[in-house]
């Protein structure tokens, strides 16, 4: 019951908030112009990110005040039981992380930073997670029960850069894949449906406090999605990058669920190693913009955007949805294999020149 009200009221800030950020996109003339990389029509308020980030923070926020709020012995009977010492700080950490990122965001919406400036920020952000203990210190060995380097997990010195690579990779991997409406959202929707059902569900214990952060996002990129979809607001780099920011963060606080994490964004995530190889070997920037994304060179091919984005969707369910019914450490590295293959074999074919007519 809980869970659904966390869902319910997300849904219903994102919402409410969608028509009011773009009410201020118009007035802070952050919009876009038809023509260019996207395909749409009119004018197009870019700062849905704001409304997204509104959404989930305003419903985090609800939901720690709750226990104050309410009579000691109501609150321990609806509200789940925090079993780490160190969810607090890690939360905590979630939320000015999401503020550093949306702000960052407005600004590169405003002033369209440079690739040097947007590394910056992604690396500041990777820092502001582990500084509040969001990091990837353990990982499983998928060859032989237990975890690579045993129980004290990885060295410090890798650590750090471990963790910083994946906030980076998240947040490009967003951003990047922000190109057509409702992808993005579309996405990350499917994303943290699956860790939820893996937090409430399948983890053992079940993780019924950490599962409110994947709802809590949940509910505000379905709220935020009629809109998106229709193309009527982008959510811009505000919500690129926090988005980025909390999917990387939510992949370590659930557990270091970070197979389920690449087996969702597998297709979307190697894209862009795609981009940075190929623009790498041309001699382009990788942060550089240009319509060498997947889904881009896809709607040059001809397939219709509304085709293209549903079909990312089926993609990432399908292959999200193993690993809820692998359990075996060795299926999933092979399921990442073949993700990773048909992934690479969709790039190439899209990669094809072919006269136009």
């Amino acid at each position: 019951m809980f869970t659904l009200t966390v869902l319910l009221t997300s849904f219903l800030l994102a919402l409410a908030l969608t028509p009011l950020s773009a009410a201020l996109g118009h007035r802070l003339r952050l919009v876009d112009q038809s023509g260019g990389r996207r395909s749409h029509r009119g004018i197009v308020p870019r700062t849905g990110g704001l409304a997204l980030f509104g959404a989930f923070t305003l419903t985090l926020l609800i939901v720690l005040l709750l226990p104050d709020l309410l009579p000691a012995d109501v609150a321990a009977q609806w509200l789940p039981p925090r079993n780490d010492p160190n969810e607090g700080r890690r939360l905590l950490a979630l939320l000015v992380g999401s503020v550093f990122c949306a702000v960052a965001g407005l600004l590169d919406d405003r002033f369209r930073f440079s690739a040097l400036p947007q590394y910056a920020i992604q690396i500041t952000a990777g820092l502001i997670a582990i500084a509040g203990l969001i990091f990837i210190k353990h990982v499983n060995n998928p060859f032989a029960p237990g975890l690579f380097f045993g129980p004290e997990g990885f060295p410090w010195w890798i650590v750090g850069p471990l963790t910083i690579f994946w906030f980076m990779g998240m947040m490009n991997t967003v951003n990047f894949l922000d190109g057509l409406s409702g992808l993005a959202t579309g996405v990350t929707a499917l994303l943290c449906a699956i860790l939820a059902v893996h937090m409430l569900w399948r983890a053992e214990p079940p993780q019924a406090s950490v599962a409110v952060l994947p709802v809590a996002l949940l509910g505000a990129a379905l709220g935020f999605l009629p809109a998106n979809f229709r193309g009527r607001i982008f959510m811009g780099s505000s919500g690129s990058y926090f988005l980025g920011f909390a999917l990387a963060a939510l992949g370590i606080i659930g557990g270091a669920r970070l197979a389920t994490v690449l087996l969702v964004l597998g297709l979307p995530a190697l894209d862009v190693a795609w981009l940075i190889y190929s623009r790498w070997r041309r001699g382009v920037s990788p942060g550089q913009g240009g319509r060498d994304h997947l889904h881009f060179r896809l709607l040059d091919i001809g397939l219709r955007e509304r085709t293209i984005v549903l079909a990312y969707w089926l993609f990432c369910a399908v292959f999200g949805a193993l690993t809820l019914f692998l359990d075996d450490r060795l299926y999933k590295l092979i399921a990442l294999a073949g993700l990773g293959l048909v992934g690479l074999g969709v790039l190439v074919w899209a990669g094809v020149p072919r006269e136009r007519n």
